[in-house]
């Protein structure tokens, strides 16, 4: 299988309506242009360890495009440790009228990311060359984001509070993992319990929302916690 064939255009559109999805062949296309990029930028310089194309498909796109039945129009996401692009640049296909924000500490990564928004032809996104550990004392992110997400993450606890003070009014963090075990669910709400009780003017109104799903073909586990 190659990447933008037919065969593979159909594991992208039938994975994404196994996941609820409706995808439409132009978006499609614009996933192949970013898969064929990120294949040729690793040969150069290591954006990722997937090279099937079944794989790609599976692991990078149809698995950035899970949450987009929970993400609404017309907001604000930031996505941290985007990588090669993920989740941030598929959502933004998905959803167009998103204004995204590309965050990475690698600068080859940033390099590729800037490759990608114009191959594509991308308005009201960017991509920044920073660590994700200075956003928070940086008074630009400070309250911006409707939405935060990330897939790049090994501690959600941590994810969540580099977020919290990025989050505007009314906010939500995605995190996208594997399987979640019950004491890192714990972890993020004792954190938030901590942050409702701690921050001035806070309506402590933190919820947590765990939801399960199985990537297409591949059957691994995999989670959203929102």
């Amino acid at each position: 299988m190659q990447i933008g064939s037919k065969k593979w255009n159909n594991v992208i559109y039938n994975g994404a309506r196994e996941l609820g999805i409706q995808i439409d062949r132009g978006k499609i296309d614009q996933f192949g242009i970013h898969a064929f990029e990120l294949i040729e930028w690793t040969r150069k310089t290591n954006l990722t360890a997937i090279s099937d194309p079944l794989e790609i498909a599976v692991k990078h796109f149809l698995d950035s495009i899970a949450p987009v039945p929970i993400i609404p129009p017309d907001i604000s996401l930031l996505d941290i440790g985007s990588g090669g692009g993920f989740p941030g640049i598929p959502l933004k296909i998905m959803i167009p009228s998103l204004s995204v924000t590309l965050i990475d500490a690698s600068r080859k990564k940033v390099s590729f990311l800037k490759h990608v928004i114009r191959m594509l032809d991308l308005d009201n996104i960017e991509a920044c060359h920073v660590r994700a550990e200075d956003l928070p004392g940086d008074r630009i992110f400070n309250n911006t984001y409707d939405v935060i997400v990330s897939r790049a993450l090994s501690s959600i606890a941590d994810f969540v509070q580099m977020s919290l003070p990025l989050l505007a009014k009314d906010g939500f963090i995605i995190a996208m993992k594997g399987k979640i075990t019950d004491m890192e669910i714990e972890s993020v709400r004792s954190l938030t319990k901590k942050r409702s009780g701690t921050q001035e003017n806070s309506t402590g109104n933190f919820n947590i929302i765990l939801k399960n799903y199985r990537l297409p073909y591949l059957k691994s586990e995999r989670s959203i916690v929102l």
